[in-house]
């Protein structure tokens, strides 16, 4: 912690992030640009601010922020491994069908294709209780977390989903030993660095 004094009329929008981040939710550069580049602005304050009053601020530079925490509620835990379910089996969907992860802001994620999911994870799904219908009710938690949006009833997945897929690549590494030479990363762009979550 530093010992220089934090101005507080610098931050004009802590309410506003306090109880977005408060809430479980994920700031993304595409979704909300204004509070993003007030983030970005004054990064370093907010961050000292927040870990002063006990919050761990995390900002990755691929575009989004959250309050990390090791604890979570047994409903927050629920959600979140219901959500981690619904990405692995997106992922690995969309690897399957050629589509490179790393662009997985540009998937179009429709009825079809939650119908698609539902049907060829039918048994893994419904080890949580989880069906086609229930991967859309899924998806309204994924917006309210902050991994997703709707535009007219087509669902786009934001830029804190890299959680995720890092996550996965991780898994996949430890299993394999080496990184995969297709699907995971093969067919994207340069990745923009940022710091793991």
């Amino acid at each position: 912690m530093s010992n220089h004094q934090i101005d507080l009329n610098e931050l004009s929008r802590i309410k506003e992030l306090f109880r977005l981040f408060n809430n479980g939710k994920h700031l993304s550069r595409v979704a909300e640009p204004a509070l993003w580049a007030e983030l970005e602005r004054q990064q370093g304050a907010y961050i000292e601010l927040f870990s002063m009053l006990g919050f761990d601020l995390r900002c990755d530079a691929r575009g989004f922020a959250w309050f990390h925490t090791e604890d979570a509620s047994s409903h927050a835990s629920k959600t979140t491994r219901r959500l981690a379910l619904l990405f692995l089996v997106l992922f690995e969907y969309q690897a399957d069908a050629g589509k490179p992860l790393q662009r997985f802001a540009d998937w179009r994620i429709d009825k079809t294709l939650l119908n698609d999911l539902g049907e060829k994870y039918r048994d893994l799904l419904a080890a949580e209780e989880l069906d086609a219908e229930a991967l859309r009710g899924l998806l309204g938690a994924a917006e309210r977390y902050g991994f997703a949006r709707n535009e007219a009833g087509v669902w786009y997945l934001l830029p804190a989903v890299y959680r995720y897929l890092d996550h996965f690549e991780e898994l996949a590494l430890q299993r394999d030993g080496q990184p995969q030479p297709t699907g995971w990363a093969a067919e994207s762009d340069e990745l923009p660095q940022g710091e793991e979550g």
